[in-house]
């Protein structure tokens, strides 16, 4: 299973994908106004709802028809209120999702900063009327780890999902059914902001099609014995913003959190039970566990 991952987070952080959070050298203003453009954004969607609907017969969004229900009056379609740091300000987004089917897999749904496998397309809202006629990008089965080298929007958006069940046939492809089907509808701040990348524009709104297959519970980014939602300290529900030995590396995905040079997977020396988190030696500190102590420098491989 560590190998899984080590190839996992390896593959990804080789690859490049569209979906991914690249930086594409193009010239970036940091002055620009994000707090404009994600209202300019949202009033664009609003109005984009007002003028599509989903057309459950082939699973695809479509412009209004008479009898149907369009998007902005249609249940399945959820806001979510999201907060994100741009040049230096915080920045208010509505990340939009449609879900059709939540999925059906008694694994949940994933955290913030799990794995998922997923199949998507990705398309490009041109204005309130049109989309783009072709996928920018598609994939079928493919691995992301949420948090780390996705867009916000996909990291926001696709714990709206859960997975399915695996009923690959032996030597065929693999296959899931009744897993999360949906549409992620992303505002520029959320995506490629005024960056842009490759073909897709600075400020370009975008819309995936997903659909979840699995995930992986309590993934651990870093492999260091605590899953990486656990390592969201001040529990805002964004891990990447805690960095105990401020080395610019998130807890998450540093193999040694306080810093002293002892692996958190070793620092496990009082229970001895796989666990960091709950192994405390200060009695000056009792409450601060040893991983997130540099103070104390004791290693299971001692």
């Amino acid at each position: 299973m560590k190998i899984k991952y080590i190839l996992l987070v390896g593959i990804i952080s080789m690859l490049v994908y569209s979906c991914g959070d690249n930086d594409t050298g193009l010239i970036v203003d940091p002055n620009f106004d994000h707090a404009a453009q994600s209202v300019k954004d949202n009033d664009s969607l609003v109005v984009f709802f007002k003028n599509h609907f989903y057309d459950t017969s082939d699973d695809t969004v479509k412009p209004m028809q008479d009898g149907e229900t369009p998007l902005s009056e249609d249940p399945n379609l959820k806001t979510q209120n999201v907060t994100e740091t741009l040049n230096g300000n915080d920045i208010d987004f509505k990340l939009y999702a449609y879900v059709k089917e939540e999925g059906t897999s008694s694994k949940g749904n994933p955290t913030v900063v799990d794995s998922v496998l997923v199949n998507y397309s990705g398309r490009i809202i041109l204005n309130t009327e049109t989309i783009a006629t072709s996928d920018f990008d598609n994939n079928t089965n493919l691995w992301f780890v949420l948090g780390s080298g996705v867009i916000n929007g996909w990291t926001y958006g696709m714990p709206n999902f859960k997975g399915g069940t695996n009923v690959t046939q032996t030597d065929g492809p693999i296959t899931f059914e009744n897993g999360g089907k949906g549409v992620l509808f992303i505002p520029s701040g959320l995506a490629y902001a005024n960056r842009g990348t490759g073909g897709i524009g600075p400020n370009a709104i975008l819309m995936f099609y997903v659909e979840m297959n699995d995930i992986v519970v309590d993934t651990d980014g870093d492999l260091d014995g605590i899953p990486s939602i656990l390592e969201d300290l001040d529990g805002d529900g964004k891990p990447w913003n805690d960095d105990t030995d401020g080395n610019g590396q998130p807890n998450y995905t540093d193999a040694d959190d306080d810093g002293d040079l002892i692996l958190t997977r070793n620092e496990d020396t009082v229970m001895v039970d796989g666990n960091p988190l709950n192994d405390f030696s200060d009695p000056d500190n009792p409450t601060l566990p040893d991983y997130l102590n540099p103070q104390i420098r004791k290693s299971k491989e001692e």
